[in-house]
């Protein structure tokens, strides 16, 4: 089998598009929860914190060629310095948080409801006769068809 065929029958199988589905809406979902941390949740914060902008926290390892102070990022980088980007960092830690958090509710849910779909299985009700080989009830202690004596 060719390569080729391979990937082909690979690509077209249910669980690659789903996965495909998932990747897509997974992205989508991080653009939100991104939004959500730096416009909803961190200035609020920030704000009880004295007036904090998470995402201009940083720290200069490396002045550059003008120096500073700087009081943001951009300028800093701009100036060609060297920084470690602290503030940024934790958006992202509490963006991972919730979003962690939204993937664990979301398998919750779904492990709850293929729990609901596995049935236990009945226990038989019927047996096969080993004499003549005609299906019986379970507690038969004799096979109607050929009327031999059956063991338990």
């Amino acid at each position: 089998m060719s390569m080729i065929k391979e990937f082909k029958e690979f690509a077209v199988k249910g669980n690659v598009v789903d996965m495909a589905v998932g990747i897509i809406i997974g992205g989508a979902f991080g653009t939100i929860v991104k939004s959500l941390v730096a416009d909803v949740i961190m200035p609020p914060i920030g704000m009880m914190l004295g007036n904090v902008d998470f995402s201009q926290l940083f720290m200069v390892l490396n002045r550059g060629d003008a120096p500073g102070p700087f009081d943001t990022i951009a300028e800093a980088q701009a100036a060609g310095a060297v920084t470690i980007n602290y503030g940024l960092f934790f958006n992202a830690v509490i963006s991972f948080v919730i979003v962690a958090f939204a993937v664990f509710l979301l398998i919750r849910v779904m492990n709850r409801l293929k729990r609901e779909e596995e049935v236990p299985a009945e226990e038989p009700t019927t047996r096969e006769c080993p004499h003549c080989f005609s299906t019986i009830p379970i507690k038969a202690t004799r096979c109607p068809h050929c009327t031999s004596e059956l063991n338990s």
